[in-house]
Formats: C-alpha cells, sequence, structure tokens
C-alpha cells in the first residue's frame, strides 16, 4: 500500500481543551494542523486567541492527542485470516478446541483457526487426527498455533500440499518446519481480490487501534510475491488507511544477487531482512538453543540457517547500503547471527556494518555478552513485549521449555542501557494489535529489572519505529511544529507519568517536572481511540467523536 497522501487543499484544523503529548510544550492543551502538517501546539488560552473563522474547531473534551503508533512487526494477510477465522485464544484443552471446531459455522472450504496454545492448557496433549477429522465435520481443517511456527491439519490437506513427505511432519496432525510452509502456502487465499479484502479488514482494525503505520515481514515461505507487490504497489488506490512499509526475508549471498533480487521484486522494501529464519520459536520448539529444552531431553530446536551464510548475506547488504536482518528467538540462533555479524565485519568492515543499520526480529534470549555485541554492531531489535505477558510469568510456557533461563528474557532495560536501539511491534496476528497493552507490559515486565518507564515504552511504539526503518523525516512521531499531521486521538482516564521501579513515585501534578503525561493503565477503561490521523489525512473516526 502507498502511503497515505496528502489533502489537496491545504485545510487549518485546531484541536483544543484537550491534552497534547509533546516534547515542544509538556503541558500543551491545543495542536494546530496546516494541510498534513504540525502548525503549533500551546495552551488552552493561546488556542482561543488563535482561533478563527475559516479553520476546522474540534472540542476534544478532554481527550489525549499523541503520536500515531507504529507496529514494527506485523502479517497483515495474516492478520486478516485470523480476524475472519475460529479464534481458539480461549479454548484450554483439546476437547474444548474440538467442540470450537464442531460448533464453528458451516462453510464452504477450508475451516481455518487460529491462536491455540497448548502450554495454557492442564493437559498440553493435543487432538490426534481422527479426533481433528470428525471435529472438522467433512471439511479440511487448518489451525494456527498462537506462534504460527506449528499447526494442526487435516490429513487431506496435508496430502494435497506435499507436506506428508517433508521435514516436519510426523503422521499429523501437528506440522511445522517444511510441512508447515507447504500447507500454508496451499490454504493461502491466492486471488488478488481475496488478498486485498484481506488487507483491507487488517488495515483498517489497525487504524481502530490507534496506528498510523505498520512494518510488514514478508517472505517467500509466509504470503509470497504477490502478496507483498499487492500491498505496496498501489492497488489500494487513494484509501485512507496506515502506511504499510515492507522488508523482504530473502537470504542472498552477494551484492549482485542483492541487487538482482531488488529489481524482481518490483515494489520498494525496506531492506533483505525481517523473517529470514535462523531459527523457529519456542513454543513449537524450533527456536535454536545453546542448551537443551527442559521439556524435551537432547532437543535444542532447529537452525535453518549458519554464520556463513548470515555473513554472507549481512555483507552483500552492507555493501548494497540497505539493512539485512533475520528473525533469532533461540541464544544459540543469536550465537549465529553474531558470529555472522563478526565474519560479515571482516569482510566489508565494521563501519560498513553499522552504517546499514541491521536489525534482528525478536532476539528473546541475550546475554550481556551478546548485547554488547548488538550495540557494537549497531543493530536494532524489533522486540515484542506482549511476548512476555503472555509466556514470561512464572510457571508460563518460557519456564516450562527453559526452567530458570526465563529469567531476564525480552531484555528491554538492558537494551536499552547499552544502547541498543530498539523498536516494538506485535508479532500480529500472534499478539494483539493493541498498543497500550504493549506500553504497559513494558511496564510490568516478568523480570522487574527488566522493566521500562511507559515513557520509554511509548518512544518506542511511535519514534522509533520511524528511526529503525530509517525514514528520512527527522521529526516523524513526533507532535512538534513542522512535524508530519500523524497522530491519534484517545479517551481516557487519567493522565500520569509511570515509571517501572515501583519503589518511585509513579506520578507527578508538578508542572515544572515539564514530563508529557501519558494515559494510567492500571484503571479501570483502557484508552480507546476516538479518531487516528495520517498526514493530515483521517484513518478512522469513533461514532460521535467531533460529530
Amino acid at each position: 500500500m502507498k502511503e497515505s497522501g496528502t489533502s489537496s487543499e491545504r485545510a487549518l484544523t485546531l484541536y483544543r481543551n484537550g491534552s497534547v503529548y509533546s516534547t515542544a510544550d509538556p503541558l500543551a492543551s491545543a495542536m494546530l494542523v496546516d494541510g498534513d502538517t504540525v502548525a503549533w501546539v500551546g495552551t488552552e488560552h493561546a488556542a482561543e486567541s488563535i482561533a478563527g473563522a475559516g479553520m476546522t474547531i474540534v472540542d476534544l473534551d478532554g481527550a489525549l492527542v499523541t503520536p500515531g503508533f507504529v507496529d514494527s512487526h506485523v502479517h497483515l494477510s495474516d492478520t486478516g485470516l485470523a480476524l475472519q477465522s475460529l479464534d481458539l485464544s480461549g479454548v484450554r484443552s483439546a476437547r474444548e478446541l474440538l467442540e470450537a471446531m464442531s460448533a464453528a459455522p458451516t462453510a464452504e472450504g477450508i475451516l481455518r483457526g487460529h491462536s491455540w496454545d497448548e502450554s495454557l492448557w492442564d493437559d498440553p496433549a493435543l487432538p490426534t487426527a481422527q479426533e481433528l477429522r470428525r471435529a472438522a465435520g467433512g471439511r479440511e481443517a487448518f489451525l494456527t498455533r498462537v506462534d504460527v511456527h506449528s499447526a494442526l491439519v487435516t490429513g487431506g490437506l496435508a496430502e494435497a500440499a506435499g507436506a506428508t513427505r517433508l521435514e516436519g511432519w510426523s503422521d499429523g496432525p501437528a506440522v511445522s518446519q517444511a510441512a508447515l510452509v507447504s500447507i500454508r502456502e496451499a490454504a493461502r487465499p491466492s486471488h488478488p481480490e481475496e488478498l486485498r479484502s484481506l488487507h483491507r479488514v487488517a488495515l483498517d482494525h489497525a487504524a481502530s487501534r490507534g496506528y498510523v503505520a505498520l512494518v510488514e515481514q514478508a517472505a517467500p515461505h509466509i504470503g509470497g510475491i504477490d502478496d507483498l507487490r499487492l500491498l505496496l504497489g498501489g492497488e489500494h488506490g487513494d484509501e485512507a488507511r496506515p502506511q504499510v512499509m515492507a522488508y523482504w526475508g530473502q537470504l542472498i549471498s552477494s551484492a549482485a544477487e542483492g541487487k538482482a533480487l531488488l529489481a524482481e521484486l518490483g515494489v520498494p522494501v525496506l531492506g533483505l531482512a525481517g523473517d529470514l529464519n535462523i531459527d523457529g520459536s519456542l513454543g513449537s520448539r524450533t527456536a535454536f538453543l545453546t542448551e537443551e529444552y527442559d521439556d524435551a531431553a537432547g532437543h535444542r530446536g532447529v537452525a535453518y540457517l549458519d554464520a556463513e551464510q548470515v555473513a554472507r548475506h549481512l555483507a552483500a547488504c552492507s555493501e548494497l547500503g540497505i539493512q539485512g536482518g533475520f528473525h533469532v528467538i533461540g541464544d544459540g540462533g543469536l550465537e549465529i547471527a553474531l558470529e555472522g555479524l563478526r565474519r560479515a565485519s571482516e569482510r566489508v568492515g565494521a563501519s560498513a556494518i553499522r552504517a546499514a543499520g541491521h536489525r534482528l526480529e525478536h532476539a528473546e534470549m541475550a546475554s550481556a555478552t551478546a548485547i554488547a555485541a548488538l550495540a557494537g554492531y549497531a543493530v536494532t531489535v524489533s522486540a515484542q513485549p506482549l511476548f512476555d505477558t503472555a509466556w514470561g510469568a512464572p510457571g508460563h510456557l518460557y519456564e516450562r521449555r527453559l526452567g530458570q533461563r526465563r529469567i531476564g528474557m525480552n531484555p528491554l532495560a538492558s537494551f536499552a542501557s547499552a544502547g541498543v536501539p530498539v523498536c516494538f511491534g506485535s508479532d500480529s496476528p500472534v499478539c494483539a494489535l493493541d498498543p497500550w497493552a504493549s506500553v504497559a507490559a513494558c511496564l510490568r515486565h516478568s523480570t522487574p529489572s527488566e522493566r521500562i518507564s511507559a515513557r520509554a515504552a511509548f518512544i518506542g511504539h511511535t519514534r522509533a519505529g520511524w528511526r529503525a526503518v530509517h525514514h528520512p523525516h527527522p521529526l516523524m512521531g513526533q507532535l512538534v511544529p513542522g512535524a508530519p499531521a500523524s497522530f491519534a486521538v484517545w479517551e481516557v482516564d487519567e493522565l500520569m507519568v509511570q515509571v517501572a521501579d515501583e519503589r518511585v513515585q509513579a506520578w507527578s501534578t508538578d508542572p515544572r517536572a515539564r514530563t508529557p503525561l501519558l494515559p494510567a493503565l492500571d484503571t479501570e477503561n483502557r484508552p480507546r481511540c476516538l479518531s487516528t490521523v495520517h498526514r493530515g489525512v483521517e484513518l478512522f473516526r469513533a461514532e460521535g467523536f467531533a460529530a
């Protein structure tokens, strides 16, 4: 999808009688937008003096205006599919999963479900192939695990996809690795209008959650080139939807190969990075570890790439001056990535590696030594705070898979203190497009020493997302004069300064603190999006707002 355009006629809009999150004026209660640009922020008293005929006046009625959110890691087609599929996130046993399948509305085509997570079940035993077939009621079924690195599938679909002869198949119904990739490809909608519909559903949903931009993690094994071209090629016309930027996760071994690949894609991508997998996921036990899983003796996961492949890829991307990067979760996978960085640095020079601004997705298991190395290579980490909320607490998935190694995973504070650039995303549909829940996850990390403040978390979800993709406008993600008018309006219970350390005062009413206020995230109501605007174009408006 192309970037949302600007208004054909410049118009002045004054937002007043609320709160504006702005570093230009931490006490701002009003904002003037001139077309696609923030023209002014200031107090209500000043707004009274500049309000005039010929401008649109929006009474915020106490609402909060913030920079719009950026999700640094999404899969839009899969998000659209998930929003239209059977939601299995609430099932707590194989029996409940089968009952949900049996109760699903009868329709033609594949019975799709998503987000089952056996790590939350009292008995993690999965249904048998026969049970799955009966519950599907004569249809083929494809039910993705919450991490999307494994799935439950009926035998007919697996046969049709040729999955029964591939790695990751073991008589079903659970599949992973190459078998999963083949089934995903066979089951995936392929008609252009079907794909456009999935994009629209996902983008409209994101706009209603306050997102102005999303970073698609495209790859041959995920959605394929046709999906990427439809997403970025302008087929959505002038529809007012969030801006989409994308990485393409395909391995190269030379700059010439990379140049040819970029030309073949036919659409602009941010780099050859994203979900180019060094390893898999912890939930599916395909994340590559230095030591075996606590609940799978003798098993250390899967390494899809080796250090030499990583080195050639990063060296080639550095020569081209583009971002390269990988999906890496396990500590063994991160060791491969770091060895690849070291070898690439020897070939093209450390300055070229740092200048390219490579990135890693997830990096959930990072030691202090690994973090220092990432900082030295200026590698950005795209992290998902909601992973810790879902799986980090004692007794949850991380502890079951890793035991005491769960402590300090997703090391947000350690990344920040070491100077590793960090941006945040949801990995939707793995986690929900819920930016304030993600900010709250940073405040409430299961390892107290890895908590960060609401302000740091908010920056990671906004300004840092633009910086991570090397956006050329220096003010993107801020509400200051001269910045693009990309923001969201929120109905909130109360505003406060929130820190990660419970021993420190978590709020302030002293105006001398000069700290912009954010919504309190421990109140009864989560902030509700009233409007989303990107570059002056309204993407979403809640019913009744500014009527």
